[in-house]
């Protein structure tokens, strides 16, 4: 557990890391998410008939496609180094937050049933949200069937679980505490803020995603192994977008 910080000064600049490092990641991907929504909304087609791609082609070429999806996963990995450098910075060593290969075994046992307990539960809440007319067609893939696109889905699973734990849970929830934020305040601070960059799917993926928050960052909290949150995360992302992209199309289920 790390100490509040008492200093006025250093407790300002504390907080403008906050602030520039969620605007520069994934705080302004929750802007952009609301605008999104309410684009969406504001179509006369209604918003479960339109569709959202978590992975889309980003190019014509090929191979120019698949260096645009690489670029994507190379800021993702940024975004989770940046919220890891300046922990350490801070003087938060790496192995506090439970990035460490102590208990190999252990986290990956919990990173399965994590992955269990949020995703089988998110994929009903999906569908029930779509069903009712509160939730985007989601695609987790749309790219074209090319050697790469599997290894490409799995990079881009493992990069968004690494970028997401990093800054929401190990950074964020840390700074506030050092900020003298309770333990719920900081739980629910990047809760929201989760739900809020998940809102360009709709209100399925809004409420989804804070629940996911709520869990997960409890979880960290009680056990401090970040590592579980990241395979597990990594886990629910690979079965979504490798899953789709083998199943679209060959199961009646599956939208």
């Amino acid at each position: 557990m790390t100490a509040p910080i008492t200093d006025p000064a250093t407790r300002r600049l504390v907080g403008t890391e906050v602030l520039v490092v969620l605007t520069v990641t994934l705080g302004l991907s929750g802007l952009r998410s609301a605008l999104s929504l309410l684009d969406a909304v504001l179509q006369p087609v209604p918003l479960n008939e339109q569709q959202v791609a978590l992975n889309a082609p980003a190019a014509q070429a090929g191979l120019v496609d698949l260096a645009f999806q690489l670029t994507r996963v190379l800021q993702l990995v940024g975004w989770g180094a940046l919220g890891a450098y300046l922990l350490v910075r801070a003087g938060v060593a790496l192995r506090q937050v439970g990035l460490d290969a102590r208990r190999p075994g252990r986290d990956a046992l919990g990173s399965a049933g994590l992955a269990a307990l949020i995703g089988v539960p998110g994929l009903g809440l999906y569908l029930v949200a779509r069903a009712i007319g509160v939730s985007v067609t989601i695609a987790p893939s749309t790219l074209d069937d090319t050697w790469w696109r599997l290894p490409v889905l799995i990079a881009s699973a493992a990069a968004n679980s690494w970028a997401e734990e990093l800054v929401m849970v190990a950074y964020l929830i840390t700074r506030l505490r050092q900020l003298g934020w309770s333990e719920n305040g900081s739980l629910l601070a990047q809760a929201l803020l989760r739900g809020a960059y998940h809102l360009y799917q709709g209100l399925g993926g809004f409420v989804g995603n804070i629940v996911m928050g709520l869990v997960f960052g409890r979880v960290w909290q009680r056990t401090n192994r970040l590592w579980m949150l990241v395979g597990a995360h990594a886990l629910i992302d690979v079965v979504a977008f490798a899953g789709y992209a083998l199943l679209a199309g060959r199961v009646s289920w599956l939208p």
